[in-house]
Parts: structure tokens; C-alpha cells; sequence
């Protein structure tokens, strides 16, 4: 049997790989992003991703209650797999508990395609709450959603972080840095050459408005004596490792 995967990169019925019929759709947490593509509410939101799907559909945990009331209305004569929880593995129990649930929603992808999953590994997934050092996290993460799975891990591992942060002008980085601001000890602003990203006084005003203290980002300041979050984007990301190498 061969399969072809396709991630939807917005998501939806207006999405490119919205032109192949699918014969499963994995409904992925819907939270605000994408807005001028997507719509500016979650349920405007809900409602145009579940419209991309065709036949069956997993619908994987949800933070908000109208994903589920528009999935009643819009996919109730879809075939519904409904999400299993399984006994996960000592690796993957390793896993930001966010990556746990994913883990999850593909077990059960593979169960009802009938694959075995019984010895399942976990691959290296760079960029998603990856220690590259000790003290050192990177997420290429950059919605509030994202924020939210970080804030919990950072939670439940009682640390305080120094954000080496920067956003694209089109995110909610205000939201973005209003959940993370309890594990944040100060926002350090990394340099993106890329005119898609935020002005920098008006990141700075949104940092000063949360009472956060700010600092231009040097890769030779990095110290073993903190703990540090590289988070914002895949530019974001690359921006810190061209450093990060050369140190």
C-alpha cells in the first residue's frame, strides 16, 4: 500500500494541497494565526480548515470549545476517527508534553491505516523545544500557540529563561510575549535582515509595555550561567545557530 502525506502550510480549503482528494484529514490544534488568509476568529478559522476535508478525519485535542461545535456543524456527515491514547515509549516520554500529543494523534493515524507501530522510534525533530546545549532551548515556533506549549514546559521545569526573540510583523508578538512573560527574565533582540519582520521600535514598545528589560542580542554574551530560549521563527532559529557555530 502507498500513501502520500501532504501538510496543509496554512491549512484549508483555500490551501494549494487542497487540489488532492483526501481520504484523511488530521484536524491539528486550532488556535488564532493566519488571519488574513484563514479569517480573524476561531471558529471563522475552524470552519475553513475542516471545509478541506473530504472523507475521514482525526480531530486532535483542542484548546478551544468552538473547534468542536464547528466540526459538529460542518463535518457531521464525515467519518469521525476518534483520537487514542496509547502507552507511550521511555524516549517518547521524554518528549515537551505538546510532542507527546502529537506523538499520539499519529499512533492512531497509524492504527486505522493498519501499520504497525508496535516499535515505533522517535526521529531527531529539530527546532521544536530542542536543548542544543544544557542551557540553551530553540523552538521555531511563533504563534501564541506556541508560546503557550513552551510556557508550559518551561512551567514544569521551573525555569526562567532569557528570550532571544524576534517576530514577523504579520504575528501577534504582544500575545506571543504576554504568555511568556512569568519565564522570562529579559528579551534579548536578535537582528533578522528580512523585511517581513517587526519594526524594531515597535517591539521594543510592546516589551516595555509588559514591564520586561530589553537588550540587543550578542552571541559572545551567551554564558553557561543562564538559561536561554531561542524562539520566533526558522529565521529566527538560523540567525542564532550562524552564531552559535562560530563561538
Amino acid at each position: 500500500m502507498d500513501y502520500l502525506v501532504l501538510e496543509a502550510g496554512l491549512g484549508g480549503e483555500f490551501d494549494a494541497t487542497n487540489v488532492v482528494t483526501n481520504n484523511l484529514s488530521i484536524i491539528t490544534t486550532i488556535d488564532i494565526d493566519h488571519q488574513e488568509f484563514l479569517g480573524n476568529t476561531i471558529e471563522k478559522i475552524a470552519t475553513t480548515k475542516m471545509r478541506s476535508c473530504d472523507n475521514a478525519f482525526i480531530l486532535s485535542s483542542q484548546i478551544n470549545s468552538e473547534v468542536v461545535e464547528v466540526k459538529n456543524k460542518i463535518l457531521k456527515d464525515k467519518k469521525e476517527i476518534f483520537l487514542k491514547e496509547y502507552s507511550l515509549n521511555d524516549e517518547a516520554k521524554l518528549l515537551p508534553t505538546y510532542l507527546q500529543r502529537n506523538l499520539q494523534v499519529a499512533l492512531t493515524v497509524l492504527e486505522y491505516l493498519k501499520v504497525d507501530y508496535k516499535n515505533y522510534k522517535i526521529p531527531k525533530l529539530f527546532g521544536r523545544f530542542e536543548y542544543i546545549q544544557e542551557n540553551i532551548i530553540v523552538d521555531v515556533g511563533h504563534n501564541p500557540l506556541a508560546a503557550k506549549a513552551l510556557y508550559t514546559e518551561l512551567m514544569k521545569n521551573n525555569k526562567k529563561v532569557i528570550l532571544i526573540y524576534n517576530s514577523y510583523k504579520d504575528k501577534d508578538y504582544a500575545e506571543v510575549l504576554k504568555i511568556l512573560k512569568p519565564v522570562i527574565e529579559e528579551i534579548q533582540i536578535i537582528d533578522c535582515d528580512d523585511n517581513r519582520m517587526v519594526n524594531k521600535s515597535d517591539l521594543e514598545f510592546v516589551i516595555d509595555s509588559l514591564g520586561l528589560n530589553i537588550k540587543k542580542f550578542d552571541i559572545m554574551n551567551i554564558s553557561s550561567q543562564n538559561y536561554y530560549l531561542v524562539f520566533g521563527s526558522f529565521l529566527v532559529v538560523e540567525n542564532f545557530l550562524k552564531g552559535y557555530k562560530n563561538i
